[in-house]
């Protein structure tokens, strides 16, 4: 029995952390949060030690960090895919692959470690100590990860509902005149409000042609770090359009139409499985409902008049 309180205790735990984090951690929330701190700190009389201080703070944390990270050895295959993953989730940092493993280890010490002080301290057993400290050392150590795969899928959700838009302010620039250089330039600087992570992105573009790789290699790696296939046909069909002299608008208007052709295909494939995903809550949910208020009156009069008898 001490077990398997300590196993469904771990369990709760866990899951209570991960509901907390989903509801505190909102875009929205987190810009509301920087945007009140500046408002305080621009009004407040020793505003800029305050922001010194706090410079300093996060520079000792990503000292520490970078210290632990680089004690982890790790392969030179390993920390290219791993730093290849960072990327795709919008980390640019050099140090982010020391970063990253740094509060891995950190995150899982503090609360393996937590766990056994707090249990010592109030006299718990041991053995369920042990568990419960596992299962959230275990915590620790997976939730960097579960975190940085959450923001490269949301990361790259945002690229492909804003693809479209972006083709057609290319088509929009293209048409009037603009080089393309130029035109990835202007339409990064214009996606920035609707889409930072393409934004980001196509101007990574722009900074890699300008330090002197050609346009269709700084091409080529924007459809490495991209997982998905509308990133890159478009691509693929740009740098074709570069390399055999094609029209690069009118490649774009039959990219940017098959696009949509796809996106309303996907729309009608989800709407279509809408009915049988409805089945489960119906059948779990609310038939049960539905037969306890039917059925239990009738229950109840009859379990009255055999009473009767």
């Amino acid at each position: 029995m001490p077990y398997i309180v300590a196993l469904f205790a771990g369990v709760s735990a866990m899951l209570v952390m991960v509901g907390l984090f989903q509801i505190w951690y909102t875009p929205a929330r987190a810009v509301n949060k920087e945007i009140a701190e500046l408002r305080e700190i621009g009004t407040a009389p020793f505003a800029a030690g305050q922001r010194r201080r706090r410079r300093k703070q996060r520079q000792r944390l990503e000292s520490v960090l970078r210290q632990i990270g680089e004690r982890i050895e790790r392969g030179q295959a390993e920390t290219d895919q791993m730093r290849k993953r960072l990327v795709q989730a919008g980390f640019w940092d050099p140090d982010v692959v020391r970063y990253y493993m740094g509060a891995r280890v950190l995150l899982a010490a503090i609360l393996g470690g937590g766990v056994l002080l707090g249990g010592g301290v109030f006299g718990v057993r041991l053995a369920a100590l042990l568990f419960v400290g596992s299962w959230l050392a275990a915590l620790g150590w997976i939730a960097p990860q579960w975190y940085v795969a959450r923001r490269k899928t949301r990361r790259w959700l945002e690229v492909h509902m804003a693809l479209p838009d972006m083709v057609d302010l290319l088509i929009a620039c293209v048409e009037a005149g603009m080089g393309l250089n130029q035109a990835l330039a202007r339409v990064a600087e214009e996606v920035r409000h609707m889409s930072p992570a393409l934004s980001a992105e196509l101007a990574m573009v722009n900074l890699e042609i300008r330090a002197g790789t050609p346009r269709g290699e700084a091409l080529a790696k924007l459809g490495d770090r991209s997982e998905l296939e509308d990133v890159r046909s478009l691509v693929t069909m740009l740098a074709q359009a570069d390399r055999y002299g094609t029209s690069i608008a009118q490649s774009l208007r039959v990219h940017v139409d098959a696009l949509r052709t796809k996106r309303r295909q996907a729309a009608e494939e989800a709407a279509a499985k809408t009915t049988i995903k409805l089945v489960f809550p119906l059948v779990f949910f609310i038939f049960p409902a539905l037969f306890v208020v039917i059925l239990t009156p009738a229950v109840i009069q009859v379990i009255e008049q055999l009473l009767n008898l």
